[in-house]
Parts: C-alpha cells; sequence; structure tokens
C-alpha cells in the first residue's frame, strides 16, 4: 500500500498555554496534508470535494519544536460518492494522532455532491489499503 507523507511544520501559534498543539490544530493539520494529497497537478484529482466527517483519536501530546511533524496518509475506503481518508501524525517512533476523514466529491456549480470519476477512483486506488473497496464492487457501480 502506497502511503502519501507531508511534512507538517509546526507553527507557535499553534500551542496551547501547555506548550502542546492544541486539538483543534489538528484538523488544519490533516487539510494540509489532504490538500498536499489532492490538489497537486499530477493528480487525477482536480473537481471539488467537501468534508462530510472527522474522526480523531489522540494518542499522545505533540509539543512545540522546529522541526515538522510528518502525516502519513492513505485511503481507507471508496465508495460511489465518498471516500475515506485516514492518517497519522507521527514521528519515526511516535503516533501522536490517528484520524480519519470521510470526502464527498462536490460539484460546486451546481452545488451538489456527485459521483467518483473513474480517474479519481483509479488514483485514490494507488493509495489503498487491501480493504479500500469495503463498498464492494456493487457500490463502485453505483
Amino acid at each position: 500500500m502506497a502511503r502519501h507523507v507531508y511534512a507538517c511544520p509546526l507553527r507557535w501559534s499553534d500551542m496551547d498555554a501547555y506548550g502542546h498543539v492544541n486539538n483543534a490544530v489538528f484538523l488544519r493539520y490533516l487539510e494540509e496534508a489532504r490538500i498536499d494529497f489532492l490538489r497537486r497537478p499530477d493528480r487525477q484529482f482536480q473537481q471539488g470535494s467537501v468534508v462530510a466527517r472527522h474522526e480523531i483519536d489522540y494518542k499522545q501530546q505533540l509539543v512545540h519544536r522546529p522541526e515538522p511533524v510528518d502525516i502519513e496518509l492513505w485511503v481507507s475506503d471508496i465508495r460511489a460518492a465518498s471516500f475515506t481518508v485516514s492518517y497519522e501524525v507521527k514521528d519515526d517512533d511516535r503516533v501522536y494522532v490517528r484520524a480519519s476523514t470521510v470526502v464527498v466529491p462536490f460539484d460546486f456549480e451546481a452545488q451538489r455532491p456527485r459521483r467518483l470519476t473513474d480517474d479519481e477512483k483509479s488514483f485514490l486506488r494507488e493509495y489503498g489499503d487491501d480493504d479500500t473497496d469495503s463498498g464492494g464492487a456493487e457500490a463502485l457501480a453505483a
């Protein structure tokens, strides 16, 4: 399974009074990694999308430091009109956060959700784990 890795810088403003990353800031970190993954010119996923759901498990405190933290992400589910991105915010030996985001392709001109294109599904499968198409062939064809 291929994983996309984003080196996320830590900013002084991300920290709370105790010197660790505020829990809400992790949503921004995940967003930065997801945008880096989906919006690069060489990627197939160029149309719009919206976030339908976030789920975050905080494992350890991340304290302020000058070095970036790695965010590894992969696609853990592909449906006809949504996909799930899973993440680990980590260093080599330590996982700070495990999270997932359900993303819905969106037609901003029509202001409604849309189905994934075949090219988008193909691109997402490159970063999928063994069970990525958990919706089954019927869900992808629907």
